[in-house]
């Protein structure tokens, strides 16, 4: 009999491709991960991985174990929605994960929604950018992910994930007020070639976008100075060091000192945001009036 237990540590190397990682983010030692793999190849009579580098990958036999390890994850967490349901689980805490602008325009709403209509609900909220939050989802460190659109993020039909759609957000130039484009009513991005850019560091899913736009645009952006605080990002364009772009719901409450933002002509940079639970968690009674919450929190985010 395989041990579900396995087939989730089994899931987190698969994800994090090292054994290190993936004892880090289940809270193990290396060792004990070690062993109860070696554990799991001795129920299933199957080498599942093997070196690759500096880490490993799954064998052809890990890789059909793992396709069932999804499926029979996914029914424990129906199983534990509808016991709780039938427990009538409409109090408890609850994990969100969620990158900083995501708590302050969603997440903090959320918190006083289900304070009025949930009061059993608690949320203790980590932050992390949004390819960290899906991670942590996945490992078990959090119940509920407020996520970014990636290069590389799961896809809709990932089997592991459930992701609601939230919001779509476009991207702005953001210029020194002296800039000589600063007088334009919309910025097209080819014009910004031969500038010094400011962003956020490689991994953060923003940074992905803003590459991406200005390869659509025709050049690849001299990225000089990097920081994920995109209050930094601003003053940073603010005090001459570059240009940049920003997602529109970050720029709400900022300072914009000596600093212009404008709309970028044509096809716009944008910042996909969704909510993800671990598939057959959906309907717990805990975590469905959180995504609900979070559907109607983020309902109220302008994105013209």
């Amino acid at each position: 009999m395989i041990d579900p237990r396995r087939l989730r540590i089994l899931r987190a190397v698969a994800d994090h491709r090292t054994v290190t990682a993936a004892a880090a983010a289940l809270y193990l030692t290396p060792s004990a991960v070690s062993q109860q793999l070696a554990a799991l190849e001795q129920e299933t009579g199957h080498a599942l991985l093997t070196r690759s580098g500096r880490g490993v990958r799954l064998t052809a036999p890990g890789e059909i174990l793992l396709t069932h390890a999804h499926e029979v994850l996914a029914q424990l967490e129906r199983a534990e929605a509808e016991l709780a349901a039938y427990a009538g689980g409409t109090a408890g805490e609850l994990t969100v994960a969620a990158f900083a602008t995501g708590i302050a325009e969603v997440l903090a709403p959320v918190v006083t929604l289900l304070a009025d209509r949930h009061p059993g609900i608690r949320l203790r909220v980590r932050d992390a950018e949004g390819d960290e939050s899906l991670l942590l989802v996945l490992d078990g460190g959090a119940d509920v992910a407020l996520a970014v659109e990636y290069r590389g993020a799961p896809r809709q039909d990932d089997r592991r994930l459930i992701r609601v759609p939230l919001y779509a957000e476009p991207f702005d130039a953001v210029l020194r007020a002296s800039h000589p484009l600063a007088g334009e009513p919309r910025i097209r991005l080819d014009a910004l070639a031969d500038s010094d850019w400011v962003g956020p560091y490689p991994g953060n899913p923003c940074h992905d976008v803003t590459v991406l736009a200005c390869e659509l645009a025709g050049f690849q952006p001299r990225l000089v100075h990097s920081s994920d605080d995109f209050r930094a990002v601003v003053a940073l364009a603010g005090a001459g060091a570059g240009v940049a772009l920003v997602p529109r719901s970050a720029l709400r409450g900022i300072e914009l000192k000596d600093t212009v933002v404008r709309p970028v002509e044509g096809r716009t940079a944008t910042r996909r945001v969704f909510a993800a639970v671990r598939r057959g968690a959906e309907d717990h009674p805990l975590i469905r009036p959180v995504l609900d919450a979070l559907k109607e929190a983020a309902g109220s985010l302008s994105t013209d």
